[in-house]
């Protein structure tokens, strides 16, 4: 089993920037892949991002790529989720979530952390 527990959501104006956490314990050595997904009222979960624990070797959703940035701290088994350039349809539920494949779908990751509500405002 692995636990994520997600914090740093908030409300931020249109430009501003937010940083979330996702903390992971349990047998995260089985988990090399660790995503960022969001949903939106009414819409499909979507992904955001993803960084792998051994390499670091990032990928991003067109749609934040080049204002999102994810990161890993391997001694504090955390990732983390830098977001610039916020804009109000960045709004919605964000989650951290945890797999063994390096993949985007959701569908393929096995633990999910509880989410976090990021709004901006315009």
């Amino acid at each position: 089993q692995v636990q994520l527990v997600e914090s740093g959501g908030g409300l931020v104006q249109a430009g501003g920037s937010l940083t979330l956490s996702c903390a992971a314990s349990g047998r995260t050595f089985r988990s090399n892949s660790m995503g960022w997904f969001r949903q939106a009222p009414g819409k499909e979960r979507e992904f955001v991002a993803r960084i792998s624990w051994s390499s670091g070797i990032t990928y991003y959703a067109d749609s934040v790529k080049g204002r999102f940035t994810t990161s890993r701290d391997n001694a504090k088994n955390t990732v983390y989720l830098r977001m610039n350039s916020l804009k109000p349809e960045d709004t919605a539920v964000y989650y951290c979530a945890a797999g063994s494949k390096l993949t985007i779908k959701p569908e393929d990751y096995e633990y999910w952390g509880q989410g976090t509500q990021v709004t901006v405002s315009s």
